[in-house]
């Protein structure tokens, strides 16, 4: 074995490695990214690695290697696994023969997310088993058992890690990589063909099934009970228990303390032994009841259980080690202690923008001049880096939904008010993933909304992997480089104008045009992702024409433009990327370009 220093989210892929897969699939996302980010890097021999499409294809593509006996990993955020929700409530009755385990990573905080839902929940709701890790050595040791009891019993396995978990780093014993196990081959048999007849027999079967995995999760050694002879017990699971632990090793106090590291289906034996060697228990997860409400059924009036529904644990958030303290002392009676030091000030936030030079303000600010003389506009978002155009000076996202909703909501707002100018913007890695079947049904209904997609080459907002349409897949290898615009006319869209949105006047005048026709439109604002361009041998500077206006600080908010005191602009040169969007601003012509000093 070699001990190596690991992220969680590396240290799962590498598991998986050591476990034998032959296909990983999966969705950038934030905290879940650098699994596959990973085995990109690895480069396993035999292995096939992609990006897919979207969190959907990347479970099916999974599922059906599975089919056929092959070990595989699937990977996406928590929102992600919405998107992929419908095969897998269906893959769960189906089952698989090779193993097949789901990572979601979840957000609790939000961080980076719409949400704050729980893959612990929809394990529950799936009848699937998951793994909920505490450290990046656990979620090693964890996603290789996960494999062995995906097979074991035909069933995909959640594999649940958290953002702390997922990026995390801790000193890891790792196994040398297992040769990717070649598939058996597919079998043809009825079963794989899901039918209602099917689906009532197999979710009996499903339903037995989670006493047999309660059953073996008791010999798992995720599950334990340590220390503490008092009444008093805290049933943790997830990076909480390290938390919780060094709380206990701190104060010296005399709890006992249940480690669940499989929190759906909760350990039969252990838990029936647990609840029957204490007083009382409070629970720590995050972020749903899931722990708590199995530990109620389970104690059945006998064992009071605190937590979130007794008030004693807040229901949204990260927890931390301060937080868990806090409870602790609560629960067991004792006074927190003073603060020797005074409270330090809270820092001074600063809120994400958009980069000096991104190709997406300049399209938002000339969408902005396009409409201007409209009635009422209304500015119809997406997620992606461009979702920041909703901030000021900007304001030009006005709805925020999930992937690929900014088309579809466009179309309910216009056609609950007519006249009203509704436009959508969605980025292209977001259109591939979700951004087309919104673009037929406004074609289908023939919905007068315009489509404006911000084409920079890449998925920016997850740390620049490939899409459909960059040219390359996730290996490095060429790929077909589908068109956006060849698309959007196989769509039935007829009104669609490319444009760089550099270039000031004609992207105006385009979305000018595609805004005032009457139907579906679309305006494809191509240019890459200012992290992709090398710094420029020009910049932009202001002379001693500047009348102190503030239209480029007022109107675009670019981070390299600030006032003086005097309230006179400066163009900071290290930030600036020569786009000359605000030149384009400036009434008196007064931002001009220049070479770069030194």
């Amino acid at each position: 074995m070699a001990v190596k220093v690991c992220m969680g989210n590396e240290a799962i892929a590498l598991g998986a490695l050591a476990a034998g897969i032959k296909v990983a699939a999966g969705y950038p996302g934030t905290p879940s990214t650098e699994i596959i980010e990973t085995l990109v890097a690895v480069r396993h021999p035999g292995v096939k690695v992609q990006w897919s499409t979207n969190e959907k294809v990347a479970l099916e593509v999974a599922a059906g290697a599975a089919y056929s006996g092959a070990r595989t990993l699937c990977t996406m955020k928590q929102v992600g696994l919405n998107v992929a929700s419908d095969p897998l409530m269906s893959l769960a009755y189906i089952g698989i023969r090779g193993g097949m385990v789901i990572a979601v990573a979840d957000d609790p905080g939000p961080w980076s997310s719409q949400t704050e839902q729980d893959t612990r929940s929809f394990a529950k709701h799936a009848n699937l088993p998951v793994f909920d890790p505490s450290s990046p050595e656990e979620a090693y040791e964890m996603v290789q058992a996960a494999y062995e009891l995906s097979e074991t019993y035909a069933l995909p396995v959640f594999m649940r890690p958290t953002t702390r978990v997922c990026h995390a780093s801790a000193d890891v014993e790792l196994r040398d990589p297992a040769p990717a196990r070649e598939a058996p081959g597919f079998e043809k048999r009825p079963e794989w063909c899901i039918f209602p007849a099917l689906s009532y027999r197999r979710h009996g079967e499903l339903e037995v099934k989670q006493n047999e995995l309660a059953r073996t999760f008791d010999e798992l050694p995720f599950n334990r009970i340590e220390g503490g002879k008092a009444g008093a017990a805290v049933a943790v699971s997830g990076v909480s228990y390290l938390y919780a632990k060094e709380v206990i090793r701190e104060l010296g106090l005399d709890v006992k303390l249940y480690k669940i590291g499989t929190p759906y289906p909760l350990p039969e034996k252990l838990t029936r032994e647990f609840l029957d060697s204490v007083d009382s228990v409070l629970v720590i997860e995050e972020l749903d009841p899931v722990v708590e409400e199995q530990l109620l059924i389970a104690a059945a009036g006998r064992t009071p259980i605190l937590g979130k529904r007794s008030g004693d644990m807040p229901w949204n958030g990260e927890y931390s080690y301060e937080l868990i303290k806090k409870a602790l002392l609560k629960y067991l009676g004792m006074a927190a202690e003073k603060a020797d030091a005074a409270e330090l000030p809270p820092l001074p936030v600063r809120p994400p923008v958009l980069c000096a030079g991104c190709p997406h303000r300049a399209s938002f600010y000339e969408a902005k001049v396009a409409t201007k003389d409209c009635e009422k506009a209304v500015y119809c978002g997406d997620i992606g880096c461009y979702t920041l155009g909703n901030a000021a000076p900007l304001n030009m996202v006005d709805t925020c939904l999930c992937m690929g909703a900014g088309i579809t909501i466009a179309q309910g707002l216009a056609l609950a008010e007519p006249g009203t100018k509704c436009l959508a913007f969605i980025g292209d890695s977001t259109f591939f993933h979700t951004g087309i079947p919104g673009v037929i049904n406004a074609v289908y209904q023939g919905t007068d909304i315009t489509m404006i997609i911000l084409d920079n080459r890449t998925t920016a907002m997850t740390g620049h992997q490939p899409h459909p349409g960059t040219g390359k897949r996730a290996l490095g290898d060429d790929a077909p480089a589908l068109d956006i615009e060849t698309i959007l006319r196989g769509c039935g869209v007829r009104h669609i104008s490319k444009v760089d949105p550099f270039d000031y006047e004609n992207a105006v005048a385009a979305m000018r045009e595609a805004v005032s026709f009457p139907g579906p439109s679309a305006v494809i604002a191509e240019a890459p992702c200012i992290a992709h361009i090398k710094k420029p041998a020009t910049v932009h500077f202001v002379d001693d024409k500047c009348i102190k206006c503030g239209r480029c600080i007022r109107e675009i908010g670019c981070p390299a433009i600030t006032p003086d005191e005097a309230g006179r602009a400066v163009i900071n040169g290290s930030l600036c990327t020569d786009c000359a969007l605000c030149a384009n601003l400036c009434p008196v012509r007064a931002i001009k370009r220049g070479e770069i000093d030194g």
